[in-house]
């Protein structure tokens, strides 16, 4: 099935941010780190359901090689990314974000 991908504006904002970190500690790791968060958008899009609920009906998957981990629901229609958030941030934090 074909699910129409919705990235919040803040879990892009998330995503530049890291991406220029990545890009300032050495070159070419701001790509590395977009490519594994493509792979587990990718896998999400493909199996929305195999990773699991962390709070309500949203779900976390994690991204390879990054402490990163995608905040995310779906339904019929759509995969909807809420969140791309750091591990060594607040956990608290990412239940605002998802409100």
């Amino acid at each position: 099935m074909s699910y129409n991908l919705i990235i919040a504006p803040e879990a892009q904002k998330d995503v530049d941010d890291a991406y220029w970190w990545y890009e300032d500690r050495r070159t070419g790791l701001g790509e590395e780190f977009l490519g594994c968060v493509d792979v587990c958008v990718q896998t999400i899009c493909r199996i929305p359901d195999l990773y699991p609920v962390v709070h309500e009906h949203y779900r976390r998957a994690l991204v390879r090689r990054f402490p990163y981990s995608v905040f995310y629901e779906f339904t019929p229609e759509s995969v909807t990314i809420y969140s791309i958030f750091h591990s060594s941030r607040d956990p608290k934090k990412w239940h605002t974000l998802l409100k």
